[in-house]
């Protein structure tokens, strides 16, 4: 097996992390202090962001991305996670994947737009009563003719705020199975500005200051059969097949701000001294150190193989999930022993690790909690002796 980078990924590489320190991390204290990101600053990265060729750099060369294959798109991500959430993903910005599902007059309506900076997505799942279960959604889209009336709420709705347009997963009936009925679900593409939709300031968040969710609420809002992504009652195949790799991606991000909070500890350990030595010397640093260099690695070869799969086409959900449990649940390991080796330092926001620390947490919510990470790896090692 070759464990090497190629000489185009060592350069993307490269690339970002220089971009990232150069033009993310001189804001990230203003941001973590106000928690605002001011729409001036996100048009002056992205700008920057584009000239250097780093935006939308998760699209396919044919739509005008940059046409990375999977692992080398995670090292690209991993070193953009280094930094702040909000800036980092807003002004450099990663448009959903799902969005190539579109016909292609829905590509010249909203894709092309996001690559090229033009316009930002949402996507809205969650309900204040369907987290992890989906299926358990409420909120309807009923046909009225050749139209679509929307009701219901969404929430934990990511940058909203500032998205022109939502893709929004309906119900829009319900079929019987084996395991008793189940909500058909539709995608639609939502405009922020129509009738009947409104988007409401969403929750204070103790992760990724800057980065903002919000409510959704549709009362009556209707639209063209045209605003279907995909088919109808078909929503969860086109969440499949596109959504995936977004436990990659998160797994990719938390292994770049890991890897920065254990330089940190490692400089620090290096640097100070109590007892009149290197307090990296004790064994109660030395050991954490070990630790957490190892279980990085872990995290880090776990996230490869599955991107490296998922371009041979044999990924499996486990694959993924490994990878999203092991980088998400790695990341609280190793920001809350870079603060112990720190020690009162380490709450302190002059440096980055009490935001990594917090940053940590959601990391193991969002885009499934650790526990349906769980759930699907054991599903599928029980799987083939029947279970």
């Amino acid at each position: 097996m070759q464990f090497g980078l190629s000489e185009e990924q060592s350069m993307i590489v490269d690339t970002t992390r220089a971009f990232v320190t150069k033009e993310l991390y001189p804001h990230e204290l203003e941001v973590e202090r106000n928690g605002h990101l001011p729409m001036e600053l996100v048009r002056e990265i992205q700008a920057k962001a584009i000239e250097a060729g780093l935006y939308a750099a998760n699209m396919p060369e044919e739509v005008g991305g940059a046409g990375l294959d999977t692992l080398t798109w995670l090292l690209y991500e991993k070193e953009l996670g280094r930094a702040n959430y909000a800036l980092h993903w807003t002004c450099v910005a990663r448009p959903s994947n799902i969005l190539l599902a579109g016909t292609e007059e829905q590509k010249e309506e909203y894709l092309y737009p996001c690559i090229r900076g033009e316009k930002w997505d949402c996507l809205a799942m969650t309900e204040p009563g369907a987290g992890s279960d989906l299926r358990g959604m409420t909120a309807t889209a009923r046909q009225d003719g050749g139209d679509f009336i929307l009701n219901g709420t969404k929430h934990f709705i990511s940058h909203a705020d500032i998205a022109d347009f939502a893709i929004v997963f309906m119900a829009t009936g319900e079929e019987d199975t084996p395991r008793g009925p189940k909500k058909k679900i539709t995608a639609f593409f939502v405009d922020k500005g129509t009738p009947g939709f409104t988007i409401r300031d969403g929750y204070r968040n103790v992760s990724h200051r800057g980065y903002t969710n919000a409510v959704l609420e549709f009362d009556d809002c209707r639209l063209p059969k045209s605003a279907v992504l995909g088919e109808i009652d078909k929503g969860f195949d086109v969440a499949n097949t596109w959504l995936g790799a977004t436990r990659l991606q998160v797994a990719a991000t938390c292994l770049g701000r890991a890897e920065r909070a254990l330089d940190h500890a490692i400089s620090y350990a290096a640097e100070r001294r109590q007892f009149g030595q290197q307090i990296g010397k004790f064994q109660g640093v030395s050991f954490k150190l070990a630790d957490m260099a190892t279980e990085l690695k872990a995290a880090n070869l776990l996230t490869w193989e599955a991107a490296w799969k998922l371009d041979q086409g044999s990924v499996t959900e486990a694959d993924m999930s490994m990878a999203k449990l092991k980088a998400t649940e790695m990341l609280a390991m190793v920001a809350d022993e870079a603060i112990q080796i720190h020690g009162g330092m380490g709450l302190m926001d002059e440096l980055p690790l009490e935001r990594i620390w917090r940053d940590a947490r959601v990391e193991r919510i969002w885009e499934g909690t650790s526990e349906i990470q769980r759930h699907i790896i054991s599903r599928e090692l029980l799987r083939a002796h029947g279970g």
